[in-house]
Order: structure tokens, then C-alpha cells, then sequence
């Protein structure tokens, strides 16, 4: 065959395969829409669906007590507390009212809205969807907040022109917004830090040290990122005092931090790195593994400290020490949620098994190298795993790790 008739050949073969595949993948458009409310405490819910082809059939899984009134295009069920909605054409809506106040079993608030603000989670006001599809349906995401005159909302994404967030989430086929959202009357400070879009936004008034934390995360996130190299590339955190909830809460590409927490407690821990680290690995544990997930947690917010030079050596060895006497309280780790004495525990367990580590690899691996791993594949972790992954890193069975040592039942 002559050339010229070999290369229109290629071309020809090229151009068919690349028609069949586009032709073999199909995206849809879900635009959610979000009418605050603070005279009656609500979001006004949409969830628009738009494209030749759209799901079967979506599964919510509601919060009863805070989606409430839904109604939709096509055919909507109910069993217990989800709801299954199979819309009947290449448009479709549902639409529902959303509770924002929650209040947590101390009676203090992680969701509210004032006449002036509003801090929820977006993953709350939108809840897991499950969809029904065709492996190549695509979905593509965005997110409207219409607030009151005067209001600014933010969220970890970024906005078009027209004040739109693009929602963005690799991987997921289903996309939905999730984090932390502040709207209303706010002021915030914004640096780039490490590669990492930065925003500490709070409701204007107020002791908040937005400068100051900007500056704390200047010196700390470098660092942080080193053993977490795909920390995201987006931050906000989201600040705001009393009646709001007296601590540190975690979310996607966010975190929420009570205005009088200490960038730096007495006991030479920080909360902000705490949940920093947490939005960094993006774990969970299984009903006896919550230990690990706050372990790693409360030891690197030490560590990090300790690299940067924030705390010396002597003042790291007796928090070390202050945390193993708080973690006598508490023998046992294998618990369904992890807190107080169990976090310390398992926080200086942490710190020993760092130790062998570096210690049977001379040096040439710690557990960084181990929670690098499960910050890469993040999802649920388990004891098992765990104790697999930082053995294999070791080189060696690591006692610190028998289930017999961590209930309590034996010295290693």
C-alpha cells in the first residue's frame, strides 16, 4: 500500500475510535441552588438535573429532622429515611427545606444561621446521593447560594463571574458540594501558602485573629505538607465564637475552628493542626480503628511543631509525657470514638512505633512513610491494615501494635 494511502488509512482508523469513544460517554449538569433564609432558619433546596441522559434513579439518604417537604419531577418514594427519586425527563427537579441550626450534645451549635451569618456544611445541606447510571454518565457540578443584600458566601471552591461555585471532585461519577460554608457579613484574609489557595473567613466583629492564623499556617503548612504531599490545593477555615461549637471540626478542603481556641495549648498541642492533619489524611476508622484516625492526628500536631521549631525537644518530650499520663485513664483503644485519654494513648503508642521505625531502617524511614500511604488512598482503615502497612515499612512485627497491647490486656 502506498504511504500516503497508510497514513489516510491511520488517520481514518484514529479519527472513528475517538468518535466511538466520545460517542460512548455522555455528561449531565446538577446545579444545586440554596436560598438562605434567617427569618425562618431555612435553606430553600434544588437539585436541577439537566442532559440527554440522566441517572435512573437517585437515592437520598436524609437527616429526617433537617430534610424536610421534598417534592420532585417524576416519581419520588420513601422508605424509612431515604428517598428514592427516578426523574422522568431530560429536566428534573427536587426540591426541599432544610433545617440549618443543629445543635451538638453540648448543646452548643456546628450549624446556625443569625441575621448576619451562617456557618453549615454543605455535605449536610446536600446529603450522600447514591445514583443509578451508566458507568460513563459523567456528572458535572455547580453550586448557587442566593443569600441576603450584602452577604458574601465562601466555600472550598472556586466561583465563576457570576458568583457560582464549580464544584469539583476527581474521581466521583456523582458529584455534590461538601465542606465548610460561611455566607453573611464576613471578613477574610487570603495567601497562597505551600501551593495551597489559603482563606480564614469569620463573621466580621469580634476577637478573631485571622492575620495571625494566616501567619501560624505560613510556618506550619510547608511542613505539613511534606508528609502529606497531596494535601488539597484549596483551604478555607471557617471561624467564629460563642454560641458556636467550643472547638475544631474537619471537612473537605475545610475546617471550622472556635475564635478562642489557642493556636498553641498549654499542653503544647494545636487544635488547628490537629484538623489540619485530619483534612490532610482523610480517614476513618472502622467501629474499634477511630483510635488511629485521632492518633495520627494529635501525634503530628506535636511533630509538626517539633520540625518547625514552634516547641523544643524538651518541651516535646514532656507533652509525651503529660499525654502517656492522661492515657493511663483509658487502657483500652479499640472503641468506637476516640477522645481524651484514648487520643492521648494512642498518640504516644504513635510516637513509639516512629521510633522503631526509624530504628530498624536506620533512619531511612518513619511513619511518615506510613501515613503518606493511607493519606494517598484514603477511605476507612482498620487495625489490620494499619498494623500491615507500618510492619512492612518496619521490616519487623511492631508489639506496640497486638490487639492483646492495645485493649489493655498485655505489656509490650
Amino acid at each position: 500500500m502506498p504511504l500516503i494511502l497508510r497514513v489516510l488509512c491511520c488517520a481514518f482508523v484514529t479519527l472513528f475510535f475517538s468518535v466511538a469513544a466520545n460517542a460512548e460517554k455522555d455528561d449531565y449538569s446538577i446545579h444545586y441552588y440554596a436560598q438562605l433564609e434567617p427569618q425562618t432558619g431555612l435553606a430553600l433546596v434544588r437539585i436541577s438535573l439537566e442532559g440527554n441522559h440522566l441517572p435512573s434513579t437517585l437515592t437520598l439518604h436524609l437527616d429526617p429532622t433537617r430534610h424536610q417537604s421534598l417534592t420532585a419531577d417524576g416519581t419520588i418514594t420513601f422508605d424509612g429515611d431515604k428517598a428514592q427519586w427516578q426523574p422522568s425527563a431530560n429536566t428534573a427537579t427536587l426540591a426541599y427545606e432544610f433545617v440549618i441550626d443543629k445543635k451538638k450534645s453540648s448543646g452548643r451549635f456546628d450549624s446556625l444561621i443569625t441575621d448576619d451569618w451562617t456557618i453549615f456544611r454543605t455535605d449536610k445541606l446536600i446529603p450522600p446521593i447514591s445514583a443509578r447510571a451508566p458507568r460513563s454518565l459523567q456528572s458535572h457540578a455547580t453550586l448557587e447560594i442566593k443569600a441576603p443584600e450584602g452577604w458574601n458566601a465562601l466555600a472550598p471552591y472556586a466561583k465563576d463571574g457570576d458568583g457560582i461555585f464549580q464544584l469539583k471532585d476527581p474521581g466521583r461519577r456523582f458529584i455534590r458540594p461538601k465542606g465548610w460554608m460561611i455566607a453573611g457579613k464576613i471578613g477574610s484574609r487570603q495567601d497562597i501558602i505551600a501551593g495551597t489557595d489559603t482563606v480564614i473567613a469569620a463573621p466580621l466583629g469580634g476577637n478573631v485573629r485571622r492575620q495571625d492564623t494566616l501567619a501560624f499556617l505560613s510556618w506550619t503548612l510547608p511542613e505539613l505538607k511534606k508528609v502529606f504531599p497531596q494535601f488539597p490545593r484549596k483551604l478555607l477555615i471557617v471561624m467564629a465564637g460563642d454560641p458556636m461549637w467550643r472547638g475544631g471540626l474537619s471537612g473537605t478542603r475545610s475546617l471550622f475552628m472556635h475564635t478562642d481556641r489557642p493556636l498553641i495549648s498549654g499542653n503544647r498541642t494545636s487544635t488547628m493542626l490537629h484538623e489540619l492533619i485530619h483534612v490532610a489524611t482523610g480517614i476513618r476508622g472502622d467501629k474499634e480503628s477511630d483510635w488511629i484516625v485521632e492518633g495520627i492526628a494529635e501525634y503530628y500536631s506535636l511533630e509538626i511543631l517539633r520540625r518547625t521549631g514552634g516547641i523544643s525537644e524538651r518541651r516535646f518530650n514532656q507533652a509525651l509525657e503529660e499525654l502517656a499520663e492522661w492515657g493511663q485513664e483509658s487502657p483500652d483503644l479499640l472503641v468506637r470514638r476516640s477522645a481524651g485519654p484514648v487520643t492521648a494513648r494512642a498518640a504516644v503508642i504513635l510516637h513509639t512505633v516512629d521510633k522503631e521505625i526509624q530504628a530498624s531502617c536506620e533512619g531511612n524511614a518513619s511513619l511518615d512513610d506510613v501515613v503518606k500511604a493511607l493519606a494517598a488512598e484514603r477511605g476507612e482503615i482498620s487495625l489490620e491494615k494499619f498494623r500491615t502497612l507500618a510492619e512492612k515499612v518496619a521490616g519487623k512485627p511492631l508489639p506496640q501494635l497486638e490487639r492483646t497491647f492495645l485493649s489493655g490486656k498485655k505489656k509490650p
